[in-house]
C-alpha cells in the first residue's frame, strides 16, 4: 500500500538515492582512511627513529626496541638517507613482504585501487610502506607491517560510515517526506477530493473547487479545473432546461399531431363540397395541414432518447426502392413529378430494413416536395452500385439544388432545412440512422441541374 502512494514512493526513493550518494562517498572515504592509517604508522616510526638516533651509540636494549616497534605497530623500520638504507629497528618477520606501497605523490585513483585490494584480500599479508612522515622534511622511512589489522580497521570504519549513512538517509528522507507531503501531496489530495465531490453532484455549484494551493503548478491545475467545472455546470443546467423544453415540445407535438390528423380527415371531405371556393381552398389547406403533421412527427422522432439499435439483415434494394416509389407516387398524384427506379437486379445490402426505408423515403420526399413547388416538376432517380467493402445508394433529383446557406448545416437539426418552413430534422435523423450502421450520408452533387445524396453502407463482414 505504501509503494502505491506518492508519499511512500518518494520516501523510499529518497532513502535509496541518499544511500547511493553515501556509497559514492564511501569508497574514497575508506581509501583516505587507509592512507591516514599508514601515514600515522610512518609518523610513529619517525618518533621511534629519532629516539634511536638520540642515543650515543645508536643502540637500544632489546625490550626497548620491542616497545618502540609495538608503539608504532610495525615489524621493522628502515631509514632512507644519503641514498642509503639503514635498518633502525627490527623484529622477527612472519614472512617475506607480499606487497610494496609508496605513499609519495600517490594519486587518489591509486589510493582507491589499493584500498579495494586490501579489502578484497582474504589472507594475512605483510606489506612494505615507504613515505615521508613529515612532508617536505626530506626524511624517508620504510616500514613493514601486517595488513590484517589495517583491513579490520578499514572494515570497522566502513561499518560505522554505513550506519551513519543509514541514519542520515532516514533523517533526510523523513524531512523530505514531511516537506513534500505538506507542500505537494496534501494539495494533490485536496484536488482529488474536490474532483470526487464534484463527480457526485456536478449540478451543485457549491462543489466547484476554489483554488487555494500555494504551489504554482498545483494552483494552475486548480484554476483550470475551476474553469472547467464552472463551464460544465453551466452546460448541465442548460441541457436540463433544453431537456425539459424538449419533453414539453414532444408532448405538445404529440397532442397537436392528433388534432391535426383529425382536422386532415375533415379537410379531405371539403374537396367534395359543392362550393367552388371551398373546393379551390381545400388542396392548399390539405398541404398546410400535411406539413404541420410532418413537423410534429419529425419532432417526436428526433425527441426520442435514442433510436432502436439496427437489426442488420439482408435487404433487397429492388423491393425497397419500389416500396418507397409506390408510397410517394400516391402523394404525387397528377403532379409532373416522376420517380425512376434503376434495375439493381438481386442486389442485397446489410442493413435494418425499416431504418433504410425511412432514410430513402425521407430523401425522396424532400426531392418530391421541392419538385412539386416548381411549375415544370422533374424526376427523382434511385440507384445503387456495389463497391469495395459495401454499397453506394444514390438519390438524385432534377430540382434547382440546395441554397448555399443550407449546405454548411445540412445535417444539423433545426438549422439545415432547404425549404421555407422546414426544420431540417429529416436529414439529421437520416444521418444518425446511417451512422448507426457504420456508414455515412453525404451530399455529393448540388447544382442548378439538381442535388444528389449518397448513402454508403459497409458490408457486415468488413465491419467485423
Amino acid at each position: 500500500m505504501v509503494l502505491k502512494s506518492l508519499s511512500g514512493r518518494f520516501l523510499i526513493l529518497t532513502i535509496i538515492f541518499v544511500m547511493l550518494a553515501e556509497v559514492l562517498i564511501f569508497v574514497p572515504s575508506v581509501s583516505r582512511f587507509r592512507a591516514d592509517y599508514l601515514q600515522e604508522r610512518l609518523e610513529r616510526s619517525r618518533i621511534a627513529v629519532l629516539s634511536v638516533l638520540a642515543t650515543p651509540d645508536g643502540m637500544l636494549m632489546e625490550h626497548l626496541e620491542k616497545e618502540l616497534l609495538d608503539s608504532a605497530n610495525v615489524l621493522h623500520i628502515v631509514l632512507h638517507r644519503d641514498e642509503m638504507q639503514e635498518l633502525i629497528l627490527d623484529s622477527p618477520m612472519p614472512g617475506m613482504a607480499d606487497a610494496y606501497f609508496d605513499l609519495r605523490g600517490v594519486s587518489p585513483w591509486r589510493l582507491i585501487m589499493d584500498a579495494c585490494g586490501t579489502l578484497a584480500t582474504d589472507r594475512d599479508r605483510v606489506i612494505r610502506v615507504l613515505g615521508e612522515p613529515v612532508k617536505g622534511a626530506g626524511l624517508l622511512i620504510e616500514v613493514s607491517l601486517e595488513e590484517a589489522p589495517l583491513r579490520m580497521a578499514m572494515i570497522d570504519y566502513g561499518w560505522r560510515i554505513l550506519q551513519l549513512s543509514l541514519v542520515i538517509s532516514v533523517i533526510t528522507a523523513c524531512l523530505l517526506f514531511v516537506t513534500v507531503r505538506r507542500f505537494m501531496v496534501r494539495p494533490i489530495e485536496h484536488l482529488v477530493r474536490q474532483i470526487k465531490s464534484y463527480e457526485e453532484a456536478p449540478e451543485d455549484v457549491r462543489r466547484i473547487i476554489r483554488p487555494r494551493a500555494s504551489v504554482t503548478e498545483i494552483r494552475e491545475a486548480e484554476v483550470a479545473l475551476n474553469s472547467m467545472e464552472t463551464r460544465l455546470s453551466q452546460s448541465l443546467r442548460q441541457k436540463e432546461r433544453l431537456a425539459a423544453l424538449g419533453a414539453a415540445v414532444s408532448k405538445i407535438s404529440h397532442d397537436l399531431r392528433n388534432i391535426l390528423t383529425t382536422t386532415q380527415l375533415l379537410v379531405d371531405r371539403m374537396e367534395y363540397s359543392e362550393d367552388p371556393q371551398v373546393r379551390r381552398s381545400a388542396p392548399k389547406l390539405v398541404n398546410s395541414i400535411s406539413r404541420a403533421v410532418n413537423l410534429c412527427e419529425s419532432t417526436l422522432a428526433f425527441g426520442k432518447a435514442e433510436e432502436r439499435h439496427p437489426n442488420i439483415t439482408n435487404v433487397s434494394l429492388n423491393v425497397l426502392f419500389n416500396d418507397v416509389a409506390e408510397a410517394e407516387r400516391l402523394v404525387i398524384g397528377e403532379a409532373p413529378v416522376k420517380i425512376r427506379v434503376a434495375d439493381v437486379g438481386g442486389m442485397q445490402v446489410d442493413a435494418d430494413r425499416d431504418h433504410l426505408f425511412r432514410v430513402i423515403s425521407n430523401l425522396v420526399r424532400n426531392g418530391r416536395q421541392v419538385l412539386m413547388e416548381t411549375t415544370d416538376g422533374g424526376t427523382i432517380s434511385l440507384g445503387a452500385v456495389e463497391v469495395a467493402g459495401g454499397w453506394h445508394i444514390t438519390v438524385h433529383d432534377t430540382g434547382p439544388g440546395l441554397p448555399e446557406k443550407a449546405i454548411d448545416n445540412i445535417f444539423k437539426p433545426f438549422s439545415g432545412s432547404a425549404r421555407k418552413g422546414g426544420t431540417g430534422l429529416g436529414l439529421a435523423i437520416s444521418a444518425e440512422l446511417i451512422a448507426a450502421h457504420g456508414g455515412r450520408l453525404e451530399l455529393v452533387e448540388n447544382s442548378a441541374d439538381g442535388a444528389a445524396f449518397r448513402i454508403w453502407l459497409p458490408c457486415v463482414t468488413e465491419m467485423n
